[in-house]
């Protein structure tokens, strides 16, 4: 029995690392296109403050969402750890 919780205990582990790794790379996938973005409609001159604000603003809450994201999973990745240790 032991065996069979330190088999799952290492499998959690493994798709902890693989889901940091993979979210570390969306992040960057995201804030370079924030800033290729960014950078793009700076050069356009027909789009507006308030477009530009709307913008922002998306890019703070996609942010804010991907955070809070992250807090979840990473909860449930805490939870699963005290259950292996209890045993």
């Amino acid at each position: 029995m032991e065996t069979t919780a330190k088999a799952a205990k290492q499998m959690v582990g493994f798709q902890k690392t693989v889901f940091e790794n993979s979210f570390n790379t969306m992040n960057v996938v995201q804030d370079q296109t924030e800033n290729m973005l960014n950078n793009f409609i700076g050069k356009m001159p027909w789009v507006t403050e308030d477009g530009k604000k709307q913008i922002d603003e998306t890019f703070a809450y996609t942010k804010k969402f991907r955070n809070d994201f992250k807090k979840a999973i990473d909860e449930g990745y805490t939870q699963f750890e005290k259950i292996f240790d209890q045993k």
